[in-house]
């Protein structure tokens, strides 16, 4: 049966994911900051919204998936927002990677109006949200979490209720912890491939079958081998969820000392106006530390 569904956020991600919905015969309506963005979704028959406000007027469920907390904030909870226009028995889902305690803000605020509200941020990258194989970790109600797991299943193959509200957040921040480690690891195993005069994609074909292997060195490393560090996932986007995660385990007096080493390279990264390519592009800061 086909729902009437909204979508604020056309970027990397967000787009493909929308992009499955539509194929799949729901009716939509998106709205994002640069229009330009929303141009294929358009051609595949969603409907333009000028506003957050329109799309919580028109769709029953409405979807968000933005940059940073701060534009969570004001996408949903701002005077002009999903939340201000949505009507009692809507839900809002919001799967950017935010902060577990801005979650729990949401569904508080929501409640009052009688709205469902879910986080559910996702992992795979913008691979995962081209082939529909993302990971979606959702906190919130069960009743809710039912009404879009039809849903869910349209653009991931991994759907799982993690439990309360601010449950998907949390879950999100423990695969951000394990990517940030993943990745030191790659691009330090790259680089000495490239210093001993080895052929990376040869390497990754050997250790990437191994113990070794992980997600990160069979897809991000591949790239690096190419040279190609175009963003599945913005460096300025795991920087600030790095963040989250390192104040969140601060407020739980819990030491990650891994975590805050592997930041200050991602920092060392934007200030070297590295922010707009992908997470693999901590290759380029290694291999200048290393003159390569």
């Amino acid at each position: 049966m086909s729902k009437k569904i909204g979508w604020i956020g056309t970027g990397v991600m967000g787009s493909s994911m929308c992009m499955h919905l539509v194929k799949a015969g729901h009716e939509a309506f998106i709205y994002n900051r640069t229009k330009a963005k929303a141009a294929d979704l358009i051609a595949a028959g969603a409907t333009w919204c000028d506003s957050p406000a329109t799309v919580a007027q028109k769709a029953d469920i409405i979807f968000t998936i933005v940059g940073y907390p701060t534009d969570v904030e004001q996408t949903i909870l701002g005077t002009k927002g999903v939340l201000a226009n949505a009507d009692p028995g809507k839900i809002i889902v919001d799967m950017t990677t935010s902060e577990p305690a801005l979650a729990e803000l949401i569904h508080a605020e929501a409640a009052d109006k009688n709205v469902g509200s879910l986080d559910a941020p996702v992992s795979g990258g913008d691979l995962g949200a081209r082939n529909a194989t993302l990971a979606i970790m959702v906190g919130g109600d069960k009743k809710v979490f039912d009404k879009v797991k039809d849903l869910f299943d349209i653009m991931g193959e991994n759907v799982q209720l993690m439990g309360e509200t601010g449950a998907g957040q949390h879950t999100k921040m423990c695969n951000q912890i394990l990517i940030a480690g993943t990745m030191i690891g790659v691009v330090e195993s790259l680089l000495y491939a490239q210093k001993a005069g080895m052929d990376l994609n040869k390497v990754i074909d050997v250790i990437g079958s191994g113990a070794a292997g992980s997600w990160s060195i069979n897809n991000l490393g591949r790239r690096i081998a190419d040279s190609d560090f175009d963003p599945g996932f913005f460096i300025k986007h795991f920087v600030k969820d790095m963040g989250i995660a390192l104040d969140e385990a601060k407020r739980m007096k819990l030491s990650l000392p891994g975590l805050a080493l592997v930041n200050q390279f991602y920092i060392s990264a934007m200030a070297m106006g590295h922010e707009e390519l992908g997470t693999q592009g901590l290759y380029k800061v290694l291999e200048k530390m290393n003159a390569i």
